[in-house]
């Protein structure tokens, strides 16, 4: 009888992606990278150990939605004292914080727990077209625009 494969945290290996951001939906943007970020594309996914798998994502402030989401959709924050909800649209997010709008997409697809905030870690939005990680050597994003995954060296 096979015994069921199970990857250790020790032998994980970093790897760097690079996905440009530029025209694409907020939402399935976000479950592509949400998907990579946890390794489910690799082969040797395991549930419960962060797979290492960083992503640089630019242009974050081009990213687009559908319908009338730029008005209708709304963001909540409350500090805990009473009357204090306030709620902003996904317009004006976009035009303060357009980082901040794609970060509270993925982060919300990932696990509730430790190993959500550790995957979020291995995330590196900027709202241009630069970004300062060119020493990692960024592979590109291992899956194509219908989320199917590309041939990947040594994968």
């Amino acid at each position: 009888m096979d015994k069921t494969f199970s990857l250790k945290k020790e032998d994980v290996k970093e790897t760097w992606y690079h996905y440009d951001a530029e025209g694409k939906i907020l939402g399935r943007l976000a479950s592509e990278i949400a998907y990579v970020l946890r390794g489910k594309h690799s082969p040797q996914y395991t549930p419960h150990v962060n797979m290492q798998y960083h992503i640089i994502i630019t242009n974050a402030d081009k990213i687009k939605v559908t319908s009338n989401k730029m008005a209708d959709k709304f963001y909540y924050s409350h500090s805990g004292y009473p009357g204090s909800v306030k709620e902003m649209n996904l317009e004006h997010m976009m035009k303060k914080n357009p980082k901040k709008v794609l970060q509270l997409a993925i982060k919300r697809m990932l696990p509730k727990s430790n190993l959500g905030n550790d995957l979020m870690r291995n995330l590196k939005i900027y709202a241009g077209p630069d970004h300062p990680h060119k020493a990692q050597q960024p592979l590109p994003f291992p899956l194509d625009e219908k989320g199917k995954k590309t041939a990947q060296k040594g994968e």
